[in-house]
């Protein structure tokens, strides 16, 4: 493969050590695009979280790894759900659970949907969450209606910041239900922040703010001191916690 002409650095395809480059010399276009290569080993994945990096690239292509600019992301505080989801998350339908069924989740999250081509949840990057998962730094959380798996999302825990990485639904507002889930469970847990990596509507609606990607380096900074929460994850919520005390839409 040819290499392109592009200002950033390749890094070789089993590199684990060399720390990627600072992430205020990622490209404006396409924006935040970094580096190109390296692993997806937990060490790897690991570091570049930490450093303001995720990887995201198609089928075919080398790792590439993005920080963006600007950068949305959400505070457990400032998290708000419309009056119809609070209507849903009162209903006793189904029920939530943390780190029960995580490959099941990436695979849910990487099933083909009517609006995109393909998917960016290539088996390398399912078996390098898994094996973070396996490490107790990736987290799911899952909806269930009676044993079916209807809604849930996945992502990375460091410190006080989960980066999100992808959610799916199979049943209304499955995706949401997790979310706001879990934005309760994290908030107990005095996280500071989720990070959205790009914004989309439906994330601005439930309070993701874009930030400038130099401030969203330093509240990453700020939140790397604290512990990290080891998995498996469980829940110590209940239903009345998750449904109260939210600003609505």
């Amino acid at each position: 493969m040819t290499e392109p002409l592009l200002p950033i650095p390749w890094l070789a395809p089993d590199d684990e050590t060399t720390p990627l480059p600072d992430p205020e010399t990622a490209l404006a276009e396409p924006n935040g695009l970094l580096a190109i290569g390296a692993s997806l080993s937990p060490t790897r994945l690991e570091s570049a979280y930490r450093a303001g990096a995720f990887p995201w690239f198609s089928p075919g292509e080398p790792i590439l790894w993005w920080s963006p600019d600007p950068r949305a992301i959400i505070s457990p505080s400032g998290f708000h759900i419309s009056r119809s989801l609070r209507r849903t998350l009162r209903r006793d339908d189904y029920h939530v659970s943390l780190d029960s069924a995580f490959d099941a989740v990436v695979a849910a999250c990487a099933e083909p949907r009517s609006d995109q081509l393909g998917t960016w949840i290539t088996n390398d990057m399912k078996a390098a969450y898994s094996h973070l998962h396996v490490v107790g730094l990736a987290h799911s959380i899952e909806v269930w209606r009676q044993d079916a798996l209807i809604g849930g999302l996945y992502g990375v825990s460091l410190g006080g910041a989960f980066f999100g990485e992808s959610m799916f639904s199979r049943a209304p507002n499955g995706s949401k239900i997790a979310m706001a889930w879990l934005m309760r469970q994290i908030r107990s847990w005095g996280f500071d922040f989720l990070d959205c990596q790009m914004p989309t509507t439906h994330l601005l609606r439930m309070g993701a703010e874009q930030i400038p990607r130099k401030r969203f380096l330093l509240a990453l900074a700020a939140s790397q001191r604290q512990p990290t929460r080891i998995g498996p994850w469980r829940l110590d919520i209940g239903r009345e916690a998750v449904t109260e005390g939210w600003d609505d839409d």
